[in-house]
Parts: C-alpha cells; sequence; structure tokens
C-alpha cells in the first residue's frame, strides 16, 4: 500500500498563537517500504504519522493511502479506514488491564469480521506469545505487552503498520527484539512500515529515511543495505 502526501501542511489554531506541525511535505512511500521518521520532539514525525493514520485531519495538501484520498473522508469513512488499512502501535501499549491477552486481541479481531479466539490465537503465536495468551497485561513484561499491542494491530491484517515510538518504554534488548519483529513482519507480509523515532541508529535498519526539522523533510535518505535489527546500537 502507498502512501503520498503533496504539499501536506497541519497547522493547530490561528492567527498569531497559529502551530505550524508540518509545512509542505512531500513524500511517496511505496508499498512494501520500511520507513523510517527521524526528527526530535516537534519536528512534525508523530504528526505526519496521525494524519497518514486519519487520527488527524489535513490542513492543507493531498494525501492518498493505496488510492484512498484521506483529505476526503467524512467522520464515518475515516473509522471504517482506520479498521481497515492501517494498524497502530504506540509507546504506550494501551492494553485493557482486565482482559488477557487474547481477549485485548479479540477486541480488535471481532471488529474485522474474523473469528476473536481463533484469530487472537493466531497472531499471538506469530509474535511468539502463544504460551502467555491467558495472561493479564500485569503479568506480563513491557516487551510482551508490546508484542500484544503488535499482536492487536496485525489482528486486522492491515496493509500499513504506523509505529509512534514503538520501543520507547522499553530497555535495550527488548527494544531490538520489537524492532525485528517489526522488520520481520514487513518482509513477510509486504506490509508498508511506518516508524516514528527520535533514535538515529533505527535509521540503519530501514529501506529509507525521512529526517524531518520543524515540519519540513530536510533529508529523504535510502539505505542500499539495511542491517538486521540485532546489529543496532545506541
Amino acid at each position: 500500500m502507498s502512501i503520498v502526501m503533496k504539499q501536506v501542511d497541519k497547522t493547530y489554531g490561528e492567527g498569531a498563537t497559529a502551530v505550524h506541525a508540518l509545512r509542505g511535505i512531500d513524500v511517496e512511500i511505496p508499498s512494501g517500504e520500511f520507513a523510517v521518521l527521524l526528527g526530535p520532539s516537534g519536528s512534525g514525525k508523530t504528526t505526519a504519522l496521525n494524519l497518514t493514520g486519519a487520527i488527524d485531519d489535513v490542513t492543507a495538501g493531498s494525501l492518498v493511502v493505496n488510492g484512498i484520498d484521506v483529505t476526503t473522508l467524512t467522520t464515518d469513512e475515516q473509522i471504517a479506514y482506520r479498521r481497515s488499512e492501517v494498524g497502530f502501535i504506540f509507546q504506550f501499549f494501551n492494553l485493557i488491564p482486565t482482559l488477557t491477552a487474547a481477549e485485548n486481541v479479540e477486541l480488535v479481531a471481532e471488529l474485522t469480521g474474523h473469528n476473536g479466539g481463533d484469530r487472537a490465537r493466531e497472531v499471538l503465536k506469530l509474535v511468539g506469545l502463544a504460551d502467555r495468551a491467558d495472561h493479564f497485561p500485569a503479568q506480563l513484561s513491557g516487551g510482551e505487552q508490546q508484542r500484544v499491542a503488535i499482536a492487536r494491530a496485525l489482528a486486522k491484517e492491515p496493509p500499513i503498520l504506523l509505529c509512534d515510538e514503538p520501543t520507547g518504554e522499553l530497555d535495550f534488548e527488548t527494544g531490538r527484539m520489537i524492532l525485528g519483529l517489526l522488520r520481520d513482519l514487513n518482509r513477510r507480509n509486504n506490509q508498508t512500515v511506518l516508524l516514528v523515532t527520535h533514535n538515529a541508529a533505527v535509521g540503519d535498519m530501514a529501506d529509507r529515511v525521512l529526517r524531518l526539522r520543524s515540519g519540513m523533510v530536510v533529508d529523504d535518505l535510502r539505505i542500499d543495505s539495511p542491517v538486521e535489527a540485532q546489529a543496532l546500537t545506541w
């Protein structure tokens, strides 16, 4: 699934207090690419992710995802788009504490017409948590909770994974493991991955690195020989 941004602007507020989060972004990410949005806090990278996921609305410009003009979607169409086209993985796992790992995944699977229980077990096995399916979030490590969150995103078989600092709450070794899992999913399923981070080292494992500063793309670098996640250091 391709992502095409043309002269995308995002402004919060009006007049003298307006904040220009994105300014004239022109980017095309082809289907199956693992792309990293790199930049410091306030650079606009999370805003770009939220616009792609139809969590927020574009102020100006064109944003087309797999032929869908996201800027023209109604509220109901945005909900349907988020349900079918994108999977979200955040820094904070956002699991429901009173539900088991399997039940957290089942909720999403059932929304997209799958047999919730069967699909939950399938994707938890995919992320290496088949034996932890009946555990509650409090009984899981941080890395295991993030893997449940990834399984939840995968449950609906989205063509795009949108990842916002997915290793930000994890230790170094666990973070590398999660990055390796995301890369494996990208290769195995040809899923487009858009990953936001402030950690420059993560870019070494990507197909492409887009550096943002003050709401603008200041560098667009293609990586000819990405390293494996386990070779990353920071």
